[in-house]
Order: structure tokens, then C-alpha cells, then sequence
């Protein structure tokens, strides 16, 4: 019974918050260096809703091969996008989190911020808000399209270390937000003040993380609620499918993945004559690896080398006030009953 976290000794000293926000991101490493993202790696790919593929067989191919290989390039790939303070996606979520505790404190609500994998740790953060008297707790992956490798990867994460405290709080889980109106108005702002400043290219595509297609078989509602993001932001910008494309990105492996490959859109078009892209990534909900390196460097230079002229790439809403004002709203509908305050609400 060790490993069981106990209120009893701040149960008359601490006092029951109404409730707490937990915003939870997939993670990062803590450097740029191979033995951190080895850590990082080494944690992330043990995930069973990550890799499906039974323990006895990936785990020789995971120890014996890819936590010996893949570490060093992507700690270069880190390397090129880390900032003085850190890696970008953990900058830019603690900047959103701290955006939005500044909405919701005022309404005796916490915010905080956990990392699936890595630092700061969901079961560090969770007792945390248990010791501060917590008693109702709404968690919101930072995942607007659901997938079981994030979004319900981040629920189990979230149950098994309520599991570790003897008095869990009551919980509410934010499943999706694909097609919340505010989100998809702060993506389509966000698009038109690109275009402000820079003027539009001949296609807007529209890069969604990658899935295998398999999940989408077993059940998997990702690829539907991301054609469903894509079909409302068009219709918000007033684009048809043929200048505003949907795509995947990051896919690993050798089975199919679910289709159009944005490696494959780039490498195509400029035989077709389209010279100008802007890339868009609606999934992520802040800059990350995934945007930074893989769309806005390597994908760019991947298009030059096809024949394209520019492709630029739309940052992600980060922590700017769009996003804030959106995630404030969802926040404050799924918190309704759990607080009297609707000053955060609007």
C-alpha cells in the first residue's frame, strides 16, 4: 500500500478546490542530446497504443535496434528547432497553460500542464493537484482529433495515476474537439492573417499527423474527425478540396497508413504546375518536431528540390488569443456544475 498517496493528513489543512483543468501534450525530451531523447524514445514507443505489435516481438526490434539508432538523428532533428528556453512544444504549451490559468484562477479554478511522456510527469502533476485538495478534475488532451495513441493513450495515462491516490477526485475527460466552432474559427484566423502578410499560394494543404491504416479498420475515428476539421475550415475560408488538400505526415514503417501521404502531395504537384504551398498542421496545438523540422524545414526543402518555388508554413495557434479564447470556452462547457463562476466561460 506504499504506492498509495494519502489526504489524510491535509484533509483539515488543505482547502477542496472546486476544480482543476490538467491540459496534457504528448511530451519532448528534456535536451537535445541522444541519451535524453533515448529516454524520451524509450518510454513513448513502450506505449501498447502506440505500438500495437505484441511485447515479445517489438521488443527485441525496440531495444535491439531502434533505441541503439534513431536517437542520435532525432536529437539532430531536436537540435535544429530548440530554443534558449527549451524545446518548442513544451515553451509553447507551459505559455498556453499559463494563458489560460490567468482566465480560470479568478474562478478558484487550477490549470496545469502535464506531458504524456517525459517532464513535467502526469503522475507528479495529478498528485500535485491532489495535495492542493483537488476534487474534480476535467483533463483536456491537447488533441482535437481523437486517436487510442494519443488522446486515449493520455486517458490511461490520467486513470492509472488516480489510481495511486486513495481519495481520486471525480473526473471528467475531454474526448475531442475536431469540430468545435471557436477552434475551427481560430484555425481560419489564423490562416487569414497569413495571408495578410504573405498572400495566398495556389494550395492551402492541410497536414494531419498519420495513423496506420489499420487503426481506421479496428475502429479508430481519427481520419473522420480530421476530414471533418478539414471540410468545416474550408468551408469557414471559402476554399473548394482542389486548392484547400488534405494530407498525412510522419508516417514510419513499411504497412500502409492512411492516405494522402504529404510527402507524396509535394513531391507531385510541381509536375502539375503548382510552385506555391502553405502548409497548415490543424492536429497540433502547438509548434512541435512534427511542424517545425518535419514541415518546415525538411518538407520545404523536400518541395524546392521537386521543381516548387516557396512553401511556407502556417505557425500553429500556440498560445495566441484565438486559441486561449477557444479553449476557454470548451473548458468552461465541459466545467458547468462544477463552478458557480462563468467569468472564464466567455
Amino acid at each position: 500500500m506504499s504506492n498509495i498517496i494519502s489526504l489524510g493528513e491535509a484533509s483539515g489543512h488543505v482547502p477542496v478546490t472546486n476544480a482543476a483543468v490538467l491540459l496534457i501534450n504528448l511530451g519532448t525530451p528534456d535536451a537535445p542530446t541522444p541519451a535524453a531523447v533515448r529516454r524520451y524514445l524509450a518510454e513513448f514507443l513502450s506505449d501498447p497504443r502506440v505500438i500495437e505489435t505484441p511485447r515479445w516481438l517489438w521488443w527485441p526490434v525496440l531495444h535491439g535496434v531502434i533505441l541503439r539508432v534513431r536517437p542520435a538523428r532525432s536529437a539532430h532533428a531536436y537540435s535544429g528547432i530548440w530554443t534558449g528556453q527549451g524545446s518548442p512544444l513544451l515553451v509553447h504549451s507551459h505559455a498556453l497553460a499559463a494563458n489560460l490559468r490567468k482566465r480560470f484562477e479568478p474562478a478558484g479554478v487550477l490549470v496545469e500542464l502535464a506531458m504524456r511522456y517525459g517532464n513535467p510527469s502526469m503522475h507528479e502533476t495529478i498528485a500535485r493537484l491532489h495535495a492542493q485538495g483537488v476534487r474534480r478534475l476535467l483533463v483536456l488532451p491537447l488533441y482535437p482529433q481523437y486517436s487510442a495513441a494519443s488522446t486515449g493513450s493520455a486517458f490511461d495515462a490520467a486513470t492509472r495515476a488516480l489510481q495511486a491516490l486513495r481519495w481520486p477526485p471525480e473526473l471528467r475527460f475531454v474526448n475531442d474537439y475536431h469540430d468545435d466552432a471557436r477552434y475551427i474559427d481560430a484555425l481560419a484566423g489564423s490562416v487569414r492573417d497569413f495571408w495578410r502578410q504573405h498572400g495566398r499560394a495556389q494550395k492551402l494543404l492541410l497536414s494531419f499527423h498519420g495513423l496506420p491504416r489499420r487503426c481506421i479498420d479496428h475502429g479508430d475515428p481519427y481520419l473522420d474527425h480530421c476530414r471533418g476539421t478539414a471540410q468545416l475550415l474550408r468551408a469557414k475560408l471559402g476554399l473548394s478540396e482542389e486548392e484547400c488538400v488534405l494530407g498525412f505526415q510522419s508516417r514510419v514503417g513499411r504497412e500502409a497508413w492512411i492516405q494522402p501521404y504529404t510527402e507524396e502531395l509535394l513531391d507531385r504537384w510541381p509536375g502539375a504546375g503548382v510552385r506555391k504551398v502553405q502548409v497548415l498542421c490543424p492536429g497540433f496545438a502547438v509548434d512541435c518536431l512534427e511542424t517545425l523540422e518535419e514541415i518546415a524545414i525538411r518538407d520545404r526543402n523536400r518541395f524546392i528540390a521537386a521543381g516548387g518555388e516557396s512553401l511556407d508554413y502556417i505557425p500553429a495557434l500556440n498560445a495566441g488569443q484565438a486559441h486561449v479564447d477557444a479553449l476557454a470556452v470548451l473548458i468552461g462547457r465541459h466545467l458547468q456544475g462544477w463552478t458557480q463562476s462563468t467569468h472564464a466561460h466567455t
